[in-house]
C-alpha cells in the first residue's frame, strides 16, 4: 500500500502568506543561528516572529543575545531535571504559553521528546551532510574534525525535521561547499556557517507556505501550498 504524504499542516501554522508563523527557538550556546534568524525577520526575507526564546543553560549567550533583540526568554536547566521527559515537559509548557506554532533547534544540545501532536513542527539545522557525521555529541568543532578526518571532499548543512533520537529525522534540504585541502575545523567551519544562514531561514519560509510535504523518511518541496 502507498502512503499517502502528510503535508506540513495543521491549526498550528501559519495558513495564508500573509500569516505570520510563531517561532520557538531553543538553544543552548552563543545563540548565532538565533541572530541570524532575526536578522532575516527583520530585513523581510522571514514572514515570522520569534515568541520565546528557550535555552537549556542558565549561562548560555544566546539569551544575552535574544534580550539585546528584546525577545522574551526562558530557561530551562537541564541539569535540574532527572530525565528528558521531565526536562521536556517543561519545556513544552513554555512553548504552549508563547503559542509557538513551530520550535526551531538552534544549537539546542538536549534531546527533546517531541509529542504526536508536535511531529512535523520541530526542525534542527546540522553542519554537515546527513546521515553523515550526526548523532549524540556531534556538534560544533567536533563535526568538522571528523569530516576533515575522513578525507571528504565535499561537506554543508542540513535542515531536517527532529524526531525521536539525534539527526536522524527526515531531512528537508541540504547545502554543499568544498573542503579545501588546507581547510581546518574552523575555516570549515565558517564556510559552512554561511551556508547555514541561507538554509535554514529558507528552509522555515517553505513549512510557513505549508509546500514542504513528509513521505515516510523523506520530504518533497510541493510546487503550489496545500490548501
Amino acid at each position: 500500500m502507498t502512503q499517502s504524504p502528510r503535508r506540513y499542516r495543521s491549526g498550528m501554522t501559519a495558513t495564508s502568506p500573509n500569516e505570520t508563523l510563531r517561532l520557538a527557538v531553543l538553544l543552548s550556546g552563543g545563540g548565532r543561528t538565533l541572530n541570524n534568524i532575526a536578522e532575516s525577520i527583520q530585513r523581510g526575507e522571514l514572514n515570522a516572529e520569534i515568541a520565546v526564546v528557550i535555552s537549556s543553560r542558565p549561562d548560555a549567550y544566546g539569551l544575552v543575545r535574544a534580550q539585546n533583540l528584546q525577545l522574551p526568554t526562558q530557561t530551562v536547566p537541564r541539569a535540574a531535571y532527572k530525565d528528558d521527559n521531565e526536562f521536556s515537559d517543561v519545556v513544552w509548557q513554555n512553548i504552549h504559553a508563547a503559542s509557538a506554532q513551530l520550535i526551531v533547534l538552534a544549537g539546542f544540545l538536549s534531546l527533546l521528546v517531541i509529542p504526536k501532536d508536535y511531529r512535523d513542527k520541530v526542525i534542527n539545522i546540522h553542519p554537515a551532510l546527513l546521515p553523515s557525521f550526526g548523532g549524540h555529541r556531534m556538534y560544533g568543532r567536533r563535526v568538522h574534525e571528523a569530516v576533515l578526518d575522513s578525507g571528504c571532499k565535499i561537506s554543508g548543512c542540513t535542515v531536517h525535521f527532529a524526531d525521536a533520537s539525534y539527526d536522524t529525522g527526515p531531512i528537508i534540504m541540504q547545502c554543499t561547499c568544498p573542503v579545501l585541502e588546507d581547510d581546518t575545523p574552523e575555516t570549515l567551519a565558517g564556510r559552512v556557517f554561511a551556508l547555514e544562514c541561507k538554509a535554514y531561514p529558507e528552509a522555515i519560509n517553505l513549512i510557513a507556505s505549508n509546500r514542504v510535504a513528509v513521505e515516510g523518511r523523506r520530504t518533497r518541496v510541493v510546487t503550489r501550498p496545500s490548501v
